[in-house]
């Protein structure tokens, strides 16, 4: 049953990447556009953990502070797989058209997918309302960098469910009251520092404390 249920997995994945990637005519602003958002969209979610700690009160930071956090784990799990179930990505394996280089490590599951995911959810399910907002609009950003490297052939489709599978189990363990509390306490050290070390600009009215 244990077979069956991988090589219906496989069929399924060979078929949805079939659909998904690129044709080996892919040129121009497509292809730009397509390589833009698989490589530079993932900017955008350190980015917002900045803004929001930046600009944000004692919520707001503690917000960004459990999808850092989160974010860090997700990528200790995603690697921890990888090395113990190594899974080629498609051009490893000769399949579909790549556009991207990219060195040959395993795929499952996509960190560019569980970093965007993770933050994403983070945010959209924080209690902060600016955390809130920054995580909606990442999250279609979120759709888009997972089937952008699908479509210039550095990821199975797969490799993204597992990113988001990944996501919505850490949301859930970061929910816990235990993991709230030390990410409360990570945000007080947090702070600390950064009046301490932003003085100057605080001070002028520059940054809030």
């Amino acid at each position: 049953m244990t077979a069956g249920l991988f090589d219906t997995l496989r069929e399924l994945n060979l078929s949805w990447f079939a659909a998904i990637n690129a044709d080996a005519g892919l040129d121009g602003w497509q292809l730009a556009g397509a390589l833009f958002a698989a490589e530079r969209v993932i900017l955008l979610a350190p980015l917002a953990l900045v803004v929001l700690w930046l600009t944000g009160r004692r919520g707001t930071r503690q917000a960004a502070v459990e999808a850092a956090l989160a974010v860090l784990c997700g990528l200790t799990v995603s690697g921890a797989i990888g090395a113990l179930w190594f899974h080629d990505r498609p051009f490893a394996v000769g399949i579909g058209q790549t556009f991207l280089a990219h060195a040959p490590t395993s795929s499952f599951p996509s960190n560019h997918g569980t970093i965007m995911l993770v933050t994403a959810l983070m945010l959209a399910t924080s209690a902060a309302p600016s955390a809130r907002r920054w995580g909606l609009v990442l999250l279609p950003l979120a759709v888009l960098v997972a089937w952008s490297r699908v479509f210039v052939g550095v990821h199975w489709p797969l490799d993204m469910l597992g990113a988001l599978v990944l996501a919505v189990a850490l949301v859930a363990v970061f929910r816990l009251h235990l993991l709230t509390a030390l990410s409360a306490a990570v945000t007080g050290w947090g702070v600390a520092v950064h009046r301490r070390l932003l003085a100057p600009l605080i001070d002028r009215g520059w940054l809030r404390p």
